[in-house]
């Protein structure tokens, strides 16, 4: 099966969504942070492993804490996968932090930041134009 294949990318949503399901319902483990969100899930093309991309909400502790607990869950997340999903193979699960959504906030924030200082910067200029204008106004009387 190819990498980009419908099936490979059917798979893929099927086992995101299971696994997200999975770990909002059937994972006790108390390291899980409750706003864990599982963004994406990649499988191999043997379907041998699937990559599973993780974001959490909280501080660095709480991802950390997450991040081994999942890995902790990672047999028994297999296992119920198998057992809620018709599938020959199931594939092994490896848990990778997904920090998109941090990125995205630090980009954002930036290009805020540029356009406050291009809005302070219209307004100086804008009061230098003010304050040219009033030089004039005086030189001709």
């Amino acid at each position: 099966m190819r990498k980009n294949s419908t099936k490979n990318r059917i798979v893929s949503q099927e086992v995101r969504r299971e696994l997200s399901r999975l770990i909002l319902d059937g994972v006790k483990d108390p390291r899980i942070a409750p706003l864990t969100t599982v963004t994406d899930v990649t499988v191999a093309p043997d379907l041998k492993t699937a990559k599973v991309y993780i974001s959490v909400y909280g501080d660095e502790d709480a991802k950390k804490q997450t991040m081994e607990g999942l890995k902790h869950a990672a047999p028994y997340l297999r296992s119920m996968l198998a057992k809620n999903m018709n599938m020959r193979i199931t594939p092994q699960l490896f848990f990778l932090p997904d920090d998109s959504l941090e990125y995205g906030m630090k980009i954002e924030a930036m290009i805020a930041s540029l356009h406050e200082g291009e809005n302070a910067s219209d307004e100086d200029d804008e009061a230098e134009s003010e304050a040219e204008d009033t030089d004039e106004t005086q030189e001709d009387l």
